[in-house]
């Protein structure tokens, strides 16, 4: 099991409603010092994230990462979370201001009413509009597979594909379930070449994160791996 690469496709997650921002300091440190994909946080602490992480990153990259920005740990954050039923305009603000604030990273939850309702043209309408208000930036799109039937996903996958989203993300980790297995090799198989997948909800163990990545996930959003991957630090 390589867990450098595990860890290297995590975005190591916070986003719990009472999340304190000594909390979110200990996701920052740790996301730095497993060099995880992303730290992803609420928006609220975007900002500070941001300053703190331009201020402390070279204590874990070393002196010559100032010249080297790339280095520099992403900030993540969610919009329309958990729900997705906030408006298309609320959502292309909240993107907005999340990029004014530091994130380069955009998780985005759909509107699933409009899924059952199989408004598949103004779903892929809002995704489009997001993807405008964050050009320049990684933008995930949240379907919440728990709630959906097959049909539904694989729609989905397809607008995803049209849409110029960068990933589609299984889950919130807030409803009922997270992502599985099976989802995520429906996801493959239905989803255009250049959308990663992002596998977030429920990943307890690094043997799940190892086979997910297997399936065909590119991401994988949780809290636990980091944890996981400190017990097993000399």
């Amino acid at each position: 099991m390589d867990i450098q690469k595990i860890l290297k496709a995590t975005d190591h997650t916070l986003l719990a409603p009472t999340a304190t921002w000594d909390e979110i300091v200990q996701i920052l440190d740790d996301a730095m010092t497993f060099h995880c994909a992303s730290a992803c946080i609420p928006a609220s602490f975007v900002e500070d994230a941001a300053d703190y992480v331009d201020a402390v990153f070279p204590n874990f990259y070393g002196a010559e990462s100032l010249e080297n920005e790339d280095q520099k740990l992403p900030i993540c954050t969610v919009i329309g979370f958990p729900n997705g039923y906030d408006t298309m305009a609320s959502k292309m603000f909240m993107a907005d201001d999340a990029l004014e604030n530091g994130a380069s990273e955009i998780d985005m939850v759909i509107n699933l009413g409009w899924v059952k309702d199989k408004l598949w043209d103004i779903i892929e309408d809002e995704i489009e509009s997001i993807r405008d208000v964050t050009e320049g930036a990684i933008l995930k799109v949240i379907i919440e597979t728990t709630v959906l039937n097959e049909k539904e996903k694989i729609h989905l996958c397809q607008i995803v594909s049209d849409s110029g989203a960068d990933f589609i993300k299984t889950s919130t980790g807030f409803a009922s379930g997270g992502a599985t297995f099976e989802d995520v090799k429906l996801m493959r198989e239905h989803v255009a070449k250049h959308v990663g997948i992002k596998a977030a909800g429920g990943i307890r163990s690094l043997e799940d994160a190892e086979r997910f990545l297997a399936l065909g996930a590119t991401r994988l959003g949780t809290s636990r791996l980091v944890s996981l991957a400190k017990e097993l630090s000399p």
